[in-house]
């Protein structure tokens, strides 16, 4: 062999050589959990002592994208003790405008139902973590508007809450306003309907963001079955209220041991529909953690894949600062190509997270962990 042919041969091998190494770089990179660099703030919300109403805690919050901007709907508590829903405006998913009212005051009546449920002094109505002490707390108030979720159907902004009317009456209920108004802070909300029967205590309820077969589409249970129910709002008390059979069984075998229920709505991927839930682990209790599941676009009760990690675990200072342990995500968007995830953070902020939409997609369907790491804007 020549001098010429043996140089060729050396490069073709050294070229196979590195065409192997970055391909083995390649299959490492996809191996890694995804994960986010930080930024330079989180929370993304603090309460705000200059708005009587949020002076104490802000938390929890409904999200939805409109006119290329986030918009926030979080639940807000003041020295009053009672849950209202304030309402946040956002050009990059990150830095946010809120406004000087609530979005969404719950009704005198509402008020006066949980006033009466109430088996200590009724005259004092006051934010009170001591009262409401970590084990039976409902984020440190005794009554309101509780952990907003928001879809946009139809042009109207479709927003579902739990109505804390007595720690045995948790009511669902949904409200309506025209999308368009949103924007300069005006919400004409409907009157609110119930969904769930009074006498009963329901969380975490999640609205489709679109029709299915004519009706609105309700998650109301995601384990060991997705159960979805389909309503008309307008005839809801008339059909009768949504029956849920929500048990917290054990996963046993895995690190959502008890799954608490659905968080953020659905939101729709090329690989199915996206939902994020509330889980804790028997091995790690006291933490919330935050778990991801794909769903079949046209049989949404199937699960095509589930995280076998959870995506978010409550690592950061202001997720421990009040009820520690606790990441109670709500609201997600799809945001140019990132998937941002708003959640509760400690029951006293909101914070952010986020990763690339195709990555955290990526990782579900080939059974490879993946996870979020707060935004610190």
């Amino acid at each position: 062999m020549d001098a010429l042919s043996l140089v060729l041969v050396w490069a073709a091998l050294l070229l196979a050589c590195l065409a192997a190494f970055f391909l083995y770089l390649a299959h490492v990179a996809r191996r890694k959990p995804a994960k986010l660099k930080r930024l330079h703030k989180n929370p993304v919300l603090e309460p705000d002592q200059s708005h009587w109403w949020e002076s104490e805690a802000v938390f929890n919050p409904a999200a939805f994208v409109y006119q290329g901007k986030v918009h926030l709907l979080y639940r807000a508590i003041g020295k009053d003790g009672v849950s209202r829903i304030g309402y946040a405006l956002s050009q990059d998913g990150i830095h946010f405008t809120r406004f000087a009212e609530p979005a969404y005051d719950p009704s005198a009546d509402s008020i006066a139902r949980a006033a009466e449920a109430r088996t200590y002094d009724r005259n004092v109505m006051s934010y009170d973590t001591l009262t409401y002490n970590r084990t039976v707390a409902s984020g440190g108030g005794w009554g309101g508007s509780e952990d907003p979720r928001a879809v946009i159907i139809d042009d109207e902004l479709v927003m579902t809450f739990t109505a804390f009317e007595g720690w045995n009456n948790e009511r669902m209920v949904l409200t309506t306003t025209n999308i368009s108004d949103t924007e300069k802070g005006l919400f004409n909300w409907s009157e609110g309907v119930y969904l769930s029967a009074p006498g009963e205590v329901q969380k975490n309820w999640i609205l489709f963001p679109e029709k299915i077969r004519g009706k609105y589409a309700l998650v109301h249970n995601i384990y060991p079955d997705i159960e979805i129910s389909y309503f008309d709002p307008k005839s809801i008390e008339e059909d009768g209220y949504i029956k849920s059979r929500f048990t917290r069984q054990a996963r046993t075998g895995h690190w959502d041991t008890y799954i608490r229920g659905a968080g953020t709505p659905p939101l729709k991927t090329k690989a199915g529909w996206l939902l994020l839930y509330h889980a804790t682990d028997e091995k790690d209790p006291g933490r919330y953690k935050v778990g991801a599941m794909l769903l079949d676009l046209k049989n949404p009760k199937k699960v095509l894949y589930r995280a076998t990690e959870p995506i978010l675990e409550p690592d950061e200072w202001y997720e421990n600062d009040w009820k520690a342990g606790v990441v109670y995500a709500t609201g997600a968007v799809i945001f140019n190509s990132d998937l941002l995830v708003y959640y509760g953070a400690g029951d006293k902020f909101v914070a952010a997270a986020r990763i690339k939409l195709d990555d955290l997609l990526f990782k579900l369907m080939h059974n490879q962990p993946a996870a979020l790491e707060p935004v610190t804007m």
